[in-house]
């Protein structure tokens, strides 16, 4: 009995996986053929929503209503603005943000979407420039400045009628949109950051080397003539498992770091404290601006194996020094 029970819970968990994977491989055709449906009008409503002096506005109704919504939030959070526009509402007066400046993308998997049709006259009346994601020779197709063809052989659904592939298909093409439009701006990631200042994505992207760093006299520096002896108290008095060396004129000549006295006591044993910091220190120090990105600070330090890094200013002199511990704090990551 247990072993009849075992066989059919192992054939359910096969069948859930096979319908799993047939869905997913439904859904990955369903966008694999929109490559070859991205041309020349594709173009068009990229240079159609860049030129335009308003806002985007993205409309659907039921699941492509949710799939409208998610394309005007990536928009706006990559430069260009957008809002959601749900059709059925419009006629009760929101509208009203619909101006001749704006241009709207349209989303629906027959095209012939009663209250999104409703909103083609108001559109035609005022010259809003309209944009559809739909099938060819629909109703919104046919009446779109500009037509994208998102439509999809099958749905993922063993019935066929369900959305699923469908509005996989129009959410990748309007993530296509979204990604053409910020190339086209130059988007950059500090663009990115500006609109998502919460969280660590925002920290990621916004704080700079000179938010973190150690100034004045909390750098630990030393010169090329300092006995060790004195090097080693000023590296354990400022807690940063480091100094800057620096020649006479207090331009930066190298690092010691502890693990240069460690060696160094290895090697030399107690003569080690008899030596010079311009004997003892690692020429040509690992360097990064104050105006780079705390996480390009990060990264730099992962790729040499090091704890810290020294600030130059202009003419070479040490501004600062970030240690991985301030940007672990920091929360950048």
């Amino acid at each position: 009995m247990k072993s009849a029970m075992r066989s059919i819970i192992i054939l359910c968990m096969e069948e859930i996986l096979a319908v799993a994977r047939e869905v997913l491989r439904t859904e990955a055709e369903a966008i694999s053929a929109l490559m070859e449906k991205v041309g020349s009008s594709f173009v068009e409503a990229v240079d159609l929503i860049y030129q335009s002096r308003g806002r985007t506005v993205v409309t659907g109704m039921g699941k492509s209503g949710i799939i409208a919504k998610k394309i005007a939030a990536t928009l706006s959070s990559t430069g260009t603005p957008a809002v959601f526009l749900h059709p059925a509402e419009a006629g009760h007066g929101d509208l009203g943000m619909v101006t001749s400046e704006d241009v709207v993308i349209a989303l629906s998997n027959s095209g012939e979407t009663e209250e999104v049709i409703r909103l083609i006259p108001y559109l035609k009346r005022f010259s809003v420039k309209l944009i559809s994601m739909t099938r060819p020779n629909s109703t919104l197709a046919k009446a779109s400045d500009v037509f994208l063809d998102v439509s999809v052989d099958r749905e993922a659904c063993p019935m066929g009628i369900v959305p699923t592939a469908s509005t996989t298909a129009a959410l990748a093409m309007g993530d296509a949109l979204a990604v053409a439009l910020l190339t086209k701006r130059g988007f950059k990631p500090e663009d990115f950051a500006i609109f998502h200042p919460n969280g660590s994505l925002g920290k990621k992207l916004l704080i700079r080397v000179a938010d973190l760093m150690h100034t004045g006299s909390e750098i630990p520096i030393v010169h090329t003539d300092t006995p060790m002896t004195d090097a080693t108290i000023e590296m354990s008095s400022k807690r940063l498992g480091m100094t800057v060396v620096c020649d006479s004129e207090g331009r930066i000549r190298g690092i010691i770091t502890d693990g240069d006295l460690r060696r160094g006591l290895q090697k030399w044993g107690t003569r080690f404290f008899q030596m010079r910091a311009g004997d003892v220190m690692t020429s040509n120090p690992k360097t990064i601006p104050p105006e780079a990105l705390a996480a390009k600070a990060l990264a730099v330090m992962e790729n040499y194996s090091i704890t810290s890094l020294i600030v130059p200013d202009d003419e070479e002199r040490p501004l600062g020094v970030i240690h991985i511990h301030d940007i672990l704090k920091s929360g950048v990551v």
